[in-house]
């Protein structure tokens, strides 16, 4: 019940967020694009992500599948609100990832420590969350990783 909540926020509020929030531009590049993109870039396993959980790129949120991937996160309800809360441990704000955690906490106090794991493990990486990875997608992932600090 309380990831159908989620997921009907989720549904209710991405197309208003997506069309008068984000202001960057969409990335001009197909899932088919990414698979030809070397082995070890992070091209390549944004593909193999979007692929593994059978989904699209959406048009100016392709950063989010990118954190999913630098942060190996995987996407059930519970773990995109970590992912949130390791984001805002690496300094990214905005009112959409507030009531994602506010929400998340409300609805799931019972992964609260694993919350605030995540949230620690954003505050040890050096910020990445604001770089513009259509720039970074033949870049291997090890190296983004390591570079940034992300386990």
């Amino acid at each position: 019940m309380r990831a159908k909540i989620l997921e009907k926020f989720y549904e209710w509020s991405k197309t208003p967020y997506q069309r008068f929030l984000k202001t960057n531009e969409p990335w001009i590049v197909s899932i088919q694009e990414l698979q030809k993109y070397p082995k070890a870039s992070l091209g390549f396993h944004l593909s193999r992500f979007l692929l593994r959980n059978d989904f699209e790129i959406q048009a100016k949120l392709e950063a989010h599948d990118v954190f999913h991937v630098l942060t190996n996160t995987g996407v059930s309800v519970p773990e995109e609100i970590s992912m949130q809360y390791y984001l805002w441990g690496n300094g990214k704000r905005s009112l959409y990832q507030f009531s994602v955690i506010a929400l998340g906490s409300i609805l799931y106090p019972d992964y609260l420590k694993k919350f605030i794991h995540a949230y620690h493990k954003g505050t040890s990486a050096l910020v990445f969350h604001q770089l513009d990875f259509s720039k970074m997608l033949y870049q291997p992932l090890k190296k983004i990783k390591s570079t940034f600090l992300i386990p």
